[in-house]
This record gives C-alpha cells, sequence and structure tokens, in this order.
C-alpha cells in the first residue's frame, strides 16, 4: 500500500536520525495511512481508499459525498 492519502495528499518526509554521539542517519517519517470502505450513497455503492487520519477527519466534517465528488473532479481512481 503506497503511504499516500488519497483525500489531503501527504506523503512521507524525510529526515534524520540523531544518536546519542549527533551522528545523522537517513530516516523516513511515514505518515498514519488506514485503509477505510465506506458506502458513498451517490454512486450507490462501496469506495476503498487509503486515508491519513486527517484525512477521516476531513470526511467526518464535510461528508463522504463531498469529498468523493472532489477526488473523480481530480481524476482520482476510486
Amino acid at each position: 500500500m503506497a503511504a499516500r492519502c488519497q483525500v489531503t495528499g501527504v506523503g512521507p518526509q524525510f529526515g534524520h536520525s540523531i544518536s546519542h554521539s549527533h551522528r545523522r542517519t537517513k530516516r523516513r517519517f511515514d505518515p498514519n495511512i488506514q485503509k477505510k470502505r465506506y458506502w458513498v450513497p451517490s454512486l450507490g455503492r462501496h469506495v476503498t481508499l487509503n486515508l491519513s487520519v486527517k484525512g477521516i477527519k476531513t470526511i467526518d466534517v464535510r461528508g463522504i459525498d463531498a469529498v468523493v465528488a472532489e477526488l473523480i473532479e481530480k481524476g482520482e481512481k476510486l
């Protein structure tokens, strides 16, 4: 599963791990991606989305129909 949210677009960020002696090594900060299945009344079917936790909260506030309409407008595959 790709580490990218379909709603917010958030992806992995990169930085350094810093040891006690202050040596830096590359590391990757992955977002908290969850696979969620929603019933979309406007489409009349279920849709499975890869979402960050902030994307799930966005759907709770705006509603699944508005978010899915925006994703279809962007050309996102559902």
